[in-house]
């Protein structure tokens, strides 16, 4: 699933293409997506200007000139490309956005069909959808101290609560990998057991590792490409992830693979070793 760098780099490259272009038409395919394609929004659509492409965790918010917003989430196979309306439709293409005066399209194309798209009438209805859907902040500018405070109530293990989109938006099960390996934190590690110095350092981690993947255009493993049609290079980089009984980059430990809040964890045993208890409780003192 494009994690946050991927759908960063999208948003990045469609920017430049569709600021301030005018939608003409719609098009829907037959097979619903997700959230299913209502026929009305189409109509809605025609005419309306697109002002900006911007980002909210893993979701791409595009305001319009009429004040509504389209909304797209990437799902797990999901590609959004600005395209040459003479370029042949790939097959799994859902929706067609045509441009101005029909040389240029915005495509979505999606093969397994959990991604979406969908219109939202304004402003206060798409942050409305974003507040019931409790996402957390972004992880460039979370608060210290909101941080440390909502680590410290957790028994869930450190994975699992970086997986969580109400803790912090956008880092998906890669990213979750790389910066607890970036922080030297087990991933098997709980909250609660989470010193604040500790819990510092994962928070500055999570930061340095997107960061890291957006320079690189995101991690293409299977279907993902940005939106100029350009896959990612990231994959080059891993440090744990997908890296199972190869060298750890640090220390030359094989990388383990465990199963944790049912998804695949590579870290490894040695750099991100689970400290003893007597040394838990030092630490905690400290």
């Amino acid at each position: 699933m494009p994690e946050l760098p991927e759908v960063e780099t999208i948003v990045r490259d469609l920017r430049p293409h569709l600021t301030d272009r005018r939608i003409e038409s719609v098009r829907a395919g037959r097979r619903p997506l997700r959230r299913r394609w209502q026929k009305a929004w189409a109509t809605q659509l025609q005419g309306s200007v697109i002002l900006d492409v911007t980002r909210r965790g893993k979701w791409i918010v595009m305001p319009l000139d009429s004040g509504h917003s389209l909304v797209f989430h990437m799902g797990m196979t999901g590609q959004l490309r600005a395209i040459a309306a003479a370029e042949p439709h790939d097959s799994h293409t859902h929706l067609v956005f045509t441009l101005d005066d029909g040389t240029n399209e915005l495509r979505f194309r999606d093969i397994r069909r959990f991604g979406s798209v969908t219109l939202f009438a304004d402003p206060a209805a798409l942050e409305e959808f974003f507040t019931q859907s409790r996402l957390g902040p972004e992880p460039f500018d979370i608060d210290p101290t909101y941080w440390r405070t909502r680590l410290a109530a957790t028994q869930r293990c450190l994975k699992s609560a970086l997986l969580d989109q109400q803790l912090v938006a956008g880092v998906g099960n890669i990213y979750a990998d790389e910066s607890l390996y970036e922080a030297r934190l087990p991933p098997t590690q709980r909250g609660t057991d989470t010193p604040r110095g500790e819990a510092d350092r994962l928070r500055r981690a999570v930061a340095v590792v997107l960061r890291r993947a957006i320079d690189q255009r995101g991690s293409s493993i299977r279907n993902y490409v940005g939106g100029s049609g350009l896959k990612g290079q990231y994959q080059e980089e891993f440090r744990v992830y997908g890296r199972t009984g190869k060298p750890c980059p640090r220390c030359r430990t094989g990388i383990e693979r465990i199963r944790l809040a049912g998804r695949s964890t590579h870290f490894c045993p040695k750099c991100q070793k689970v400290e003893s208890e007597e040394t838990r409780a030092k630490s905690r003192k400290r």
